[in-house]
């Protein structure tokens, strides 16, 4: 197990009308706030006036930018900086799912910085951002206790990351009800996005973290098992509470603790939803059978293991390589029955800019870390995908 230190400083009000009291919650905060979201759905289900009116009974000021879309654009970020700084803006509040938090962490970074927003995309240290919070209705990303924001330049088709504890939201608001609105295929791949934080962190070479697995084993049986249930009833709300929980906890490094995670379907799939703008989710749920099938010889046990503890498969011990097979089989077969994509040809997507995007992702240095992957490793994903 490696050293680490684990602190996530976001504050966490989970549970039902949880929205409410966010006006209240942003008295310790704030003077003027920034509120950021996406198109008409928060005001459509009476969300964006529930909020506005807490807003009001707290007295605060705000103003607000919409429009964000899923690949959360540098152009959005741009504006909202301008905004921010012409109005005295203190704080952000990011009302919707991960592209809306992501976008609202990106304006806070850049708010107080000179030069281009873009600069911490490409590798410059973040020194200070203003304080964001969350209202969740899409449980997908974990951005909402994350210190990760994730931006797509258009000039370039470039999807970047930056990662920063000051990033961190300081209080995020989980209401399970805010999701009963979202059309079952978007929930279904928000629940991919959730699964891959687990397994990109579950498949990992560091020894005798056996704490971690057992608590990714256990989240990832319990989202399996409440997706195939929003699958069948959309409206089940003890099934939503259960994925909206889990997607906080695969991602606010917890589960991470003492392991080296590998990220490599990550940086992947950032290339093909920046090069074909797919939702995050339905790029993951293609890429990561893929990556498993490419990597799995490099630690049989590992994939045995998975199997046997996720799928509750007996291990055939004379033939682990059919075992681990059968793990790939079991993960790929669950997207399948929740509506999700598990190849390129189901995402419609060509395989003519393969050999460009596996470049683009490997120009600077191999991704992953349970296995190197350099420009060769990547394409054959890329194939194994189609």
């Amino acid at each position: 197990m490696q050293n680490f230190i684990f602190e996530n400083a976001t504050k966490i009000i989970f549970g039902k009308e949880t929205e409410l009291t966010v006006g209240n919650e942003l008295l310790a905060y704030s003077n003027k706030v920034l509120m950021h979201y996406g198109g008409g759905s928060i005001k459509r289900t009476g969300l964006y006036d529930r909020v506005c009116n807490s807003l009001k009974e707290a007295g605060l000021e705000w103003v607000e930018l919409s429009g964000v879309q899923p690949n959360p654009q540098l152009s959005m970020v741009n504006q909202g900086i301008e905004i921010c700084r012409q109005e005295n803006i203190d704080f952000i509040l990011a009302v919707g799912g991960g592209s809306v938090i992501d976008s609202a962490k990106a304006i806070a970074m850049g708010v107080p910085y000179d030069g281009d927003v873009w600069d911490f995309f490409e590798g410059r240290e973040i020194s200070q951002a203003l304080p964001t919070a969350v209202i969740l209705t899409i449980p997908a990303t974990g951005s909402e206790t994350s210190g990760a924001s994730v931006i797509t330049k258009e000039d370039g088709l470039y999807k970047r990351v930056v990662i920063s504890a000051l990033l961190r939201p300081k209080f995020s608001i989980l209401n399970p009800e805010l999701s009963l609105t979202l059309p079952i295929n978007q929930t279904m791949i928000g629940i991919a996005d959730i699964t891959a934080h687990m397994i990109e962190r579950y498949f990992t070479q560091e020894p005798h973290v056996e704490v971690t697995d057992r608590l990714l084993e256990a989240t990832l049986k319990t989202v399996i098992r409440n997706a195939q249930i929003l699958f069948r009833d959309p409206d089940n709300i003890d099934a939503r509470a259960e994925i909206m929980w889990a997607g906080t906890l695969a991602h606010n490094d917890l589960l991470g603790t003492g392991r080296i995670p590998d990220w490599g379907s990550h940086k992947i799939e950032h290339e093909l939803s920046a090069f074909y703008d797919v939702p995050h989710g339905a790029g993951l749920s293609v890429l990561i059978p893929a990556w498993m099938h490419h990597v799995y010889t490099e630690n049989v046990q590992k994939f045995v293991q998975f199997g046997q503890r996720v799928f509750n498969l007996e291990p055939e011990y004379e033939f682990p390589e059919e075992s681990a097979l059968k793990a790939i089989t079991c993960l790929k077969d669950f997207y399948k029955s929740i509506g999700l994509p598990v190849s390129l040809q189901d995402l419609a997507i060509p395989d003519d800019r393969l050999d460009e995007m596996a470049a683009r992702c490997t120009e600077k240095q191999p991704v992953g870390n349970f296995k190197k992957l350099f420009k060769a490793d990547v394409l054959s994903i890329f194939k194994l995908a189609k």
